[in-house]
């Protein structure tokens, strides 16, 4: 009798494990069967998204109602609908939402739940992912993604660290045991039912004597980190994203990430960098005493590099041949005085002027 029960209970149990990776199966199958043809990867720094509260241990001081920026309630929800618009304005131009969208310099979960319910985007469904991380002004990356296209694996963040590296750096042992930036956001799922894995970076920026070493690390780490996914995942397809503080052609993006100009020219370990050729036609992200800078950087790998059919690859702009495109309009765009070109920012010399950001957005397209 007690064997039977056992044997019962086991057969009990095998049905019960194997029924969620039969529902696993055909989620997976019914998510393939809505891809879009069409998927929308970009990036955007926000500028400063921080809320009203403080956040113990983070230098939010400056963005309290009673802080340096007086930074209201009402400020802060302008703010969110300020971003809000600009994504529903690329949505307008590109038909259909982000899949997936880094975002730099926000504070913290909240200041995300709060953007993503926004009106002018909900109807996006947009989740996060989200990690703290140790920078000094409390500001992080994200990435938003929608679930009804992009079906979420794992998520992690990596690191900033000195070690393992052969790069010689300006900082003393003492300095780089203090040195805190932004961790890196990988975030791995399929589209399509296609692999990929998405990097989403803020390096260390150029302000206060900050080297290009530092930047060469932080590359250096993703790609690193990248190679070995290329390894666990044979075809897996890869973007990286993120505000560099680089432009296209410094050392960080060509030697150290492998960036390459054109799809033909990338290699099996390389990385097309759709936004070298933006650059040096004058088209910037944001702007340094009147020059355009492009630090807001999207590469795709050898696997979306290459077109094959039925898969998704990056997709050029019948309109100019550009693979990746600057977005930017003009209400988001300073229309007068000093600054007039220049994207249209929170602050100017510490004054709240209601703007958006003081970067625009760049995304890519893929399809398939």
């Amino acid at each position: 009798m007690k064997k039977r029960i056992s044997l019962l209970l086991a057969a009990v149990l095998a049905i019960a494990f194997a029924l969620p990776a039969c529902n696993t199966a055909k989620n997976a199958a019914k998510s393939s069967a809505k891809a879009q043809k069409t998927q929308i990867v970009g990036f955007y720094n926000v500028e400063n998204l921080f809320d009203t509260e403080h956040d113990e241990g983070k230098n939010d001081n400056d963005f309290l109602p009673d802080g340096f920026n007086k930074w209201t309630p009402e400020k802060y929800s302008r703010k969110l609908g300020n971003i809000a618009q600009v994504i529903a304005a690329i949505k307008e131009e590109t038909k259909v939402y982000h899949t997936v969208l880094g975002l730099a310099e926000v504070e913290n979960d909240k200041v995300l739940e709060d953007l993503v319910k926004q009106p002018a985007i909900a109807d996006a469904g947009f989740k996060f992912v989200h990690y703290e991380g140790p920078d000094r002004r409390g500001i992080d990356v994200a990435l938003l993604y929608r679930p009804d296209q992009f079906n979420l694996i794992e998520s992690r963040t990596i690191p900033y660290t000195f070690e393992g590296t052969d790069i010689k750096f300006a900082l003393s042992e003492e300095e780089q045991k203090n040195f805190r930036t932004r961790d890196v956001l990988v975030v791995r799922g399929t589209i399509g039912g296609e692999m990929f894995a998405f990097y989403v970076a803020h390096l260390p920026s150029r302000l206060g004597g900050k080297g290009a070493d530092q930047r060469e690390r932080g590359a250096e780490i993703i790609y690193n980190d990248a190679m070995t996914q290329m390894k666990a995942y044979p075809g897996i397809k890869i973007v990286v994203m993120g505000d560099m503080n680089d432009d296209p052609s410094d050392s960080s993006m060509t030697e150290y990430l492998h960036g390459k100009s054109t799809p033909a020219g990338t290699g099996e370990y390389d990385f097309f960098n759709p936004f070298m050729n933006i650059l040096e036609d004058g088209i910037g992200s944001l702007y340094y005493r009147g020059d355009p800078c492009l630090f807001d950087i999207i590469m795709v790998n050898h696997s979306l590099a290459e077109k094959v059919k039925g898969e998704y690859s990056i997709t050029g702009f019948k309109s100019d041949g550009y693979y990746g495109r600057v977005f930017e309009r003009p209400f988001m765009t300073q229309q007068e005085g000093q600054y007039k070109g220049t994207p249209f920012r929170t602050f100017s010399r510490g004054e709240f002027i209601g703007g958006y950001s003081d970067h625009y957005p760049t995304y890519i397209v893929l399809t398939r």
